[in-house]
């Protein structure tokens, strides 16, 4: 239930892009495949609402570093956040209050769990590209981080099978509320933002969609 009485609902697809090896070991509960690990998250809303407060086709980006398993009560992870610079003041302010966990859902149980040192905030133009079937996704946030991913694909796919899903796993990102992860390989990783500069191509990245809203009880 919101924290804030505000009520609010947003669909959307979560993507990262980060340095561990394919798949990812926090989707699964574990520590990171080097022990730590540093990436980028963003957040791309197709639908949603705060109040009267429109959201539809804003985005968000995080940059982030941690050490340790990130599901682990004594773990967090350093942030700084990049809102859509064209988002106007009340839609910034809807934003933040969402992501910041003071509306309650998952956004709440991740910020209070999860999230360590914020180590900033910016606004910046941000373009997030999903294509229609998943095969591939894009971030570009210009002068702050560039990403490329394609789906993962091996000897045994099929032609025009170009999907790798997996449903219910047990540490995701996105919240209880996911739907199915595709896992992809980042052909193109790096940022430099916030104190934090690194260039991981040939890593693992992933898209996982997700519905959040006021209701939700975690």
């Amino acid at each position: 239930m919101p924290t804030n009485g505000q009520q609010w609902k947003i669909s959307g697809d979560f993507v990262d892009f980060c340095k561990c090896a394919v798949p990812c070991p926090c989707s699964w509960g574990r520590p990171p495949t080097e022990g730590d690990c540093q990436g980028v998250i963003a957040y791309r809303i197709r639908e949603g609402n705060y109040g009267d407060v429109n959201l539809d086709g804003l985005n968000l980006v995080g940059i982030t570093e941690f050490e340790g398993n990130i599901w682990d009560d004594d773990v967090r992870a350093d942030m700084g956040m990049i809102i859509d610079e064209s988002a106007d003041d009340d839609q910034r302010g809807a934003l933040q209050t969402i992501f910041g966990g003071e509306a309650g859902s998952w956004p709440q149980v991740f910020a209070e769990n999860v999230l360590g040192k914020m180590l900033g905030m910016e606004f910046a133009p941000i373009e997030l590209e999903i294509a229609d079937d998943a095969s591939s996704w894009r971030l570009t946030v210009p002068g702050v981080t560039k990403a490329v991913t394609e789906v993962l694909t091996g000897p045994t796919t099929r032609p025009g099978e170009r999907h790798a899903h997996v449903v219910n796993i047990p540490g995701a990102e996105a919240g209880p509320n996911s739907g199915p992860t595709t896992y992809g390989i980042a052909t193109v990783n790096e940022a430099d933002a916030f104190g934090l500069k690194f260039d991981w191509a040939g890593r693992s990245s992933k898209l996982i969609p997700f519905e959040w809203s006021s209701e939700d009880e975690f």
